[in-house]
């Protein structure tokens, strides 16, 4: 099993398109900081009346709108770049254990997801609350727990959308369809929800994958609608999506011909 592990970190580590992904995490990392920066300028040359009424996204919002598509399109990538290329019988030569090969893969794609997440998130809202400083921006401040529980649950429902694109990925076998997939549970299906007669509106879009991080642990400051779940469903819904889609993935990866 660690002998998969190391493969699989060394694949995942050495393809230029898990790059291109860190590099993109990392340039909405530094947009947080020039967020930031404009917000405390912008702050500064508003009157006291107008400070009062005020609002703006938090320093690490850049990050949530793209972590969750440069998760899609990892756990895309992961599984079917390697049926693309014929690449996947190599690996199962090397590993004929598809469940082992299986854990293996999903296991480091999602754990190098987390930690670019986290790593940027940190970074991004450190930077943001050195930049803004003492103003008293409300999206800004807050108790540094409930900072660290809101990047935390960002960070945890990014490598959850990783997992679940990788789990399609074995099912669907295409790159193309997987991230359109992806995108639509992520961008689309959310905004058909709100077209629909209330209450389903926001219960369905309050459901959505790429909503619950915020009813688990919203960003303090904020006064944003963030769903209609309590924390707890929404945890057990984000383990509930990982769970079934990575189930039917592998179960799909080893019962299938290569």
């Amino acid at each position: 099993m660690i002998d998969a592990f190391a493969s699989e970190w060394y694949k995942i580590r050495t393809v230029r398109s898990t790059m291109t992904i860190i590099g993109t995490v990392a340039a909405f990392m530094l947009l947080c900081v020039l967020w930031s920066w404009y917000v405390a300028g912008y702050w500064d040359g508003l009157s006291a009346a107008r400070r009062a009424t005020a609002k703006a996204a938090p320093a690490e919002q850049p990050l949530a709108v793209s972590l969750p598509v440069c998760a899609v399109v990892l756990g895309a990538l992961t599984l079917t770049s390697e049926y693309s290329c014929g690449m996947n019988r190599t690996s199962l030569a090397a590993m004929p254990r598809r469940l082992t090969l299986f854990t293996a893969k999903a296991t480091v794609t999602a754990a190098t997801m987390l930690a670019a997440a986290l790593v940027s998130l940190a970074v991004g809202s450190a930077a943001g609350k050195a930049i803004v400083g003492e103003r008293p921006v409300p999206a800004f401040q807050g108790a540094a727990a409930d900072v660290a529980a809101h990047l935390l649950w960002l960070g945890l429902t990014t490598a959850a959308i990783t997992l679940v694109t990788f789990g399609l990925g074995a099912v669907l076998r295409s790159t193309a369809g997987t991230i359109t997939v992806g995108m639509a549970v992520l961008i689309v299906l959310p905004g058909l929800a709100q077209l629909l007669p209330a209450p389903w509106d926001d219960r369905i879009w309050s459901a959505m994958p790429g909503n619950l991080s915020n009813q688990i642990a919203g960003a303090p400051g904020s006064s944003t609608d963030h769903g209609v779940l309590s924390p707890a469903l929404a945890v057990a819904l984000l383990v509930g999506y990982v769970a079934v889609v990575l189930a039917v993935g592998a179960v799909s990866f080893a019962r299938r011909d290569a």
